[in-house]
């Protein structure tokens, strides 16, 4: 049989909100790490406990938690996503090349928006997680990813 324990819970007063937006271009089709500039800008607000969430403002580009230790894991994501939306397929909508609807069925599968736990002023990630940026598009792009922290100031609670 399962056990389960939790911790008690934390009660926090003087709730904030702050925000900022990451400008970043990729070098195409692949993920970008951005748990440092995440991590930096919960530093810079002296965030204490609340929720980071994070979204991709594009459809053609999605985020994800995942492991950041081996660099295959990225590249057999990579080979599973190109599995379930080959460009290939034979889709309709082409408007921005044969890399353009198998983008957004990808993004479909992934996400454009994370919660991720803030504790401590840092992000509540397991040991081998990182954040990352998937670009699904073969060429370089222009993305923006909006970063929102709502919880306590001051590593409180």
């Amino acid at each position: 049989m399962a056990r389960t324990t939790r911790s008690a819970p934390t009660l926090s007063e003087a709730v904030r909100h702050a925000e900022a937006r990451l400008q970043l271009t990729t070098p195409g089709e692949g993920f970008t790490e951005i748990t440092a500039e995440a991590a930096a800008f919960l530093g810079d607000i002296a965030a204490g406990a609340g929720v980071l969430t994070v979204f991709c403002r594009h459809t053609s580009a999605s985020l994800t938690i995942q492991e950041n230790a081996d660099p295959d894991v990225r590249t057999d994501l990579l080979s599973a996503l190109e599995s379930l939306a080959p460009r290939n397929f034979g889709w309709v909508h082409d408007t921005e090349g044969p890399d353009d609807m198998p983008a957004h069925v990808r993004t479909l599968l992934t996400d454009t928006s994370l919660s991720i736990p803030v504790s401590q002023g840092r992000m509540a990630l397991g040991t081998w997680q990182g954040l990352y940026l998937i670009e699904h598009r073969d060429r370089p792009q222009r993305r923006e990813v909006v970063l929102v922290f709502t919880g306590t100031i001051g590593h409180m609670a």
